[in-house]
């Protein structure tokens, strides 16, 4: 329902948004036309076109086709200012930021949109063995292992006849797990086929390890079962109701049922899980010493903040928690933290402070979906599709509407031409123009002299 119209100062507003994903950008632009001054804090200097992250990864795009510099981005927005810096305190009740730089920002509308990063459930010590996917930087350590993997076989296979058996674990089967497998197999399939005069990159085994029953649980039962199908044709393990019970370097314990597996593996990469950015927490807490009493801003397990109808913590009509970091309900579901709600989520906090500056009540927010989509390899996807109209989409079709609802979302028109010219030519040459490695040249756990593994049970 619709929320009592908000008083507004007298003078300008002051609108500070943190963090510069699809939610704080969607807001940013939101206010592009409204009478406010807008400063944007950010940690890093770029937006990050995160669902395709996992192609940076697997060397088929390079970080600047998916990364644009946020400056660049609102130089259009005159009301627009971007701090590269990174917050550190938050005080609701002198209105107010700190950031690591020792600055302090004020505001009058604060929207806290800084996203998740990953979890591992409580065992941190596994995040250097096994990275996760949610940065350009996580990207370029991803492609430095998988690339670094097959040079040290071939290297081994100089030195000693012989190399560790090139077996990629990939734990979580949600969307980012799904889409990681599925690369992995088409770079040993058909990419580096013919790179490599001393091992044959096409006898790798990519695992996929599940804990649920199903790989894309929370699509509908049909498509979980085309991704499944089409990760095997692929050469994917899929391996479901398995848990990863324990991993170190080199190797991957896993139980399925009562059975435990240990796997060796030259690279493990986690998609298992999320949890929400440390900003919750410090919403949460208050003040030292608080001047006021401050208001209880409520964390869920994942450390989500829950906001009600206005996508406002409880007593704080004037901070809004868009995108990931919210705990939004809706028809008694939780919306899901993905770029979509996201958007939405951002757009609808600029419409809030338009009506606020009208004078006007704000309408609650509503989350229209559209569907979700995910994509599986090389001319292969799966997409529920809601609007514009109704239908459960695999392979080609899939795939093509995968690429066409990228490209448009896509900022900036060189990063769009730039993306579909790679698509193009990496579909008709199989060729790879982002294959770099970078960095240190180990890997956790990399063996003198390989020894075989047993197969998963």
């Amino acid at each position: 329902m619709a929320q009592p119209a908000q008083s507004v100062p007298t003078a300008r507003p002051r609108v500070l948004i943190i963090g510069g994903g699809f939610a704080g950008l969607n807001a940013a632009r939101g206010v592009a036309h409204l009478p406010v001054d807008l400063t944007l804090v950010d940690r890093r200097n770029h937006h990050t076109f995160q669902p395709l992250l996992y192609q940076v990864a697997l060397a088929v795009l390079s970080p600047a086709d998916i990364a644009q510099p946020i400056r660049s981005i609102l130089r259009n927005q005159p009301n627009a200012s971007v701090l590269m810096d990174e917050v550190t305190g938050i005080d609701t009740s002198a209105r107010a930021v700190s950031c690591a730089s020792g600055a302090t920002l004020a505001y009058d509308y604060l929207i806290i949109a800084t996203g998740a990063t990953h979890s591992y459930f409580g065992r941190d010590d596994w995040a250097p063995l096994a990275p996760g996917l949610k940065s350009v930087e996580d990207a370029t350590e991803i492609r430095r292992r998988v690339l670094l993997a097959f040079e040290l076989a071939e290297r081994q296979m100089v030195e000693h006849g012989s190399h560790p058996p090139l077996n990629f674990v990939v734990i979580g089967g949600g969307p980012t797990g799904v889409e990681l497998a599925g690369a992995i197999a088409d770079i040993t399939r058909l990419y580096m086929r013919r790179d490599f005069r001393q091992i044959d990159p096409s006898k790798s085994r990519v695992l996929l390890l599940e804990g649920s029953p199903r790989v894309l649980a929370a699509y509908p039962a049909d498509l979980s079962a085309k991704a499944e199908a089409s990760l095997t044709h692929l050469g994917v393990e899929v391996h479901t109701g398995t848990r990863v019970t324990n991993l170190g370097p080199g190797w991957v314990e896993a139980k399925h049922g009562d059975t435990t597996t240990r796997i060796e593996a030259v690279v493990t990469l986690w998609a298992a899980g999320v949890q929400a950015s440390p900003l919750g927490k410090l919403l949460a807490a208050p003040p030292s010493p608080p001047a006021t009493p401050a208001a209880a801003v409520q964390l869920d397990k994942r450390g989500c903040v829950l906001v009600d109808d206005h996508l406002n913590p409880p007593g704080l009509p004037n901070v809004f928690v868009v995108g990931d970091l919210a705990h939004f309900e809706q028809d008694g579901h939780q919306v899901p933290g993905v770029a979509q709600p996201a958007m939405q989520m951002g757009t609808y906090a600029a419409h809030a402070i338009a009506a606020d500056l009208k004078g006007k009540p704000r309408p609650a927010f509503r989350y229209f979906d559209k569907g979700d989509m995910a994509t599986i390899g090389r001319m292969d996807a799966v997409a529920n599709v809601v609007w514009p109209f109704k239908a459960h989409l695999g392979g080609f079709p899939a795939w093509i509407t995968w690429i066409a609802v990228h490209i448009f979302f896509l900022i900036g028109f060189r990063n769009r031409f730039a993306v579909l010219l790679t698509w193009v030519w990496t579909y008709f040459t199989f060729s790879r123009g982002a294959r770099l490695i970078t960095g240190d040249q180990s890997l956790p756990g990399w063996p003198e002299k390989p020894q075989p593994s047993p197969p998963l049970t």
